[in-house]
């Protein structure tokens, strides 16, 4: 994975009083989560199923299913000895009525089928008889009632086969295993600075030119815990999504406020590195070509959730349409943010804020006069596409990071965005 935090020295003269240096917290902390992925990038659970009572009896039972989800190759290949097998059995039985009836040692008695004299012409009947080819040689007589019914058979059966063989190419193309891969998320999920609140948030897009119907996200902390027994428990805890009922035409990002009673609240940027978790989030939708219900899914482990990073715009409007692009989507940016938890900077939030008005105080006391201290607050940029940067000012929000992190002696995120 890549270093997404750089090492600043306190002396650089770019390094202001506002602003301080995150050390590579990751090696401080000297902690690597060892454990497996519940749920796989590409959205597969890992799990893996041991002794699982009449395992192959459910296989066979609901062997549609187990078609549709086999591999291609595997498919292809059953599907190459479905039709070679049925070919072989009833060209053996074409050439063992062929032989009771002496076709093959008198020429000039009346035969059960034309032009079958051995094994190969009996093989190339059957195969001329299932596929309908009829090349004019060989054929059916009437002399004898057993081929008639093996002929009948055999039509039956190649419709059935045709049939099935047509059924699972076709759900196995439309499968949604092979739809979810159109509908992605972005590799990481970030936490930043949102209307005064720590926000998680991911993103979410659609790399088809045609869209959903509807979709709704969801997202869950997956936490197994190790008892000194050996007995692993699992606990899910569901996160609250504003705006969960998307409309995917374009790029989306999910945000989760970090507020009260969520898991993350009362977790800082040094918890969630020592923590061992998994975001498991989801998107269900239904395709409005098919209208199939689909769900694509994805996790993030603690390494792979950023502190105090944004994701880079992507969508541009003209006067004709908007614009997308999609090789900004799993592009972030750094930003300043403090790496307290969410209660502690809501604490520090309550305290600073005034407590009375003085339009409602009984007397203006003096109050003692602060030494005057520069606290104009930091300049927070953002490094565009083309390589130029554009100056963003952030007054409200920076004045409280940093009051903050002077409060606090809490180290802060860089203050210049650096791209991912």
């Amino acid at each position: 994975m890549n270093n997404d935090y750089t090492e600043i020295s306190p002396s650089d003269p770019s390094v202001d009083a506002y602003t301080t240096p995150l050390i590579a917290v990751k090696a401080e902390i000297g902690y690597q989560h060892k454990k497996r992925r519940y749920v796989r990038k590409d959205g597969n659970c890992n799990v893996l199923f041991r002794h699982v009572p009449e395992e192959w009896l459910m296989y066979v039972t609901d062997i549609f299913t187990t078609l549709v989800e086999i591999r291609w190759r595997v498919m292809f290949l059953i599907f190459t000895l479905s039709y070679t097998l049925s070919w072989l059995f009833f060209g053996i039985l074409y050439w063992v009525i062929a032989l009771a009836n002496g076709d093959m040692k008198d020429p000039t008695n009346a035969p059960c089928m034309y032009e079958v004299r051995d094994f190969t012409a009996a093989f190339l009947f059957s195969l001329e008889t299932q596929t309908t080819i009829g090349y004019g040689f060989r054929g059916m007589s009437e002399n004898c009632m057993v081929a008639i019914i093996v002929v009948t058979v055999q039509d039956v059966i190649s419709c059935f086969i045709d049939t099935f063989v047509i059924g699972i190419a076709v759900a196995e193309m439309a499968s949604t295993r092979k739809l979810t891969q159109t509908v992605g998320f972005s590799n990481c999920a970030v936490i930043n600075l949102r209307n005064g609140r720590l926000c998680l948030s991911w993103r979410i897009g659609d790399f088809r030119q045609h869209h959903m119907v509807e979709g709704m996200a969801r997202a869950q902390i997956f936490r197994p815990t190790m008892h000194a027994t050996g007995r692993v428990d699992v606990n899910y805890k569901d996160l609250e999504i504003k705006q969960s009922d998307i409309l995917l035409a374009i790029p989306t990002t999910i945000f989760h406020i970090i507020e009260p009673g969520t898991p993350l609240y009362h977790m800082s940027l040094e918890d969630l590195r020592k923590d061992d978790f998994e975001l498991v989030v989801s998107f269900t939708y239904t395709d409005d070509s098919t209208g199939i219900l689909h769900q694509t899914r994805t996790s993030y482990t603690p390494d792979e959730i950023h502190w105090g990073h944004l994701f880079q715009d992507m969508l541009n409007v003209n006067l004709k349409y908007y614009k997308v692009d999609y090789s900004m989507f799993h592009h972030t940016a750094k930003v300043l943010v403090p790496e307290v938890s969410a209660e502690e900077y809501d604490q520090i939030k309550l305290r600073r804020s005034p407590r009375h008005s003085p339009r409602h105080s009984p007397r203006n006391s003096p109050r003692p006069k602060r030494p005057s201290i520069n606290c104009k607050p930091p300049m927070v940029t953002v490094e565009l596409v083309n390589g130029t940067t554009e100056p963003e000012v952030h007054s409200a929000m920076a004045a409280t990071i940093a009051a903050v992190c002077e409060d606090q002696g809490h180290l802060c995120l860089p203050r210049n965005p650096i791209l991912t």
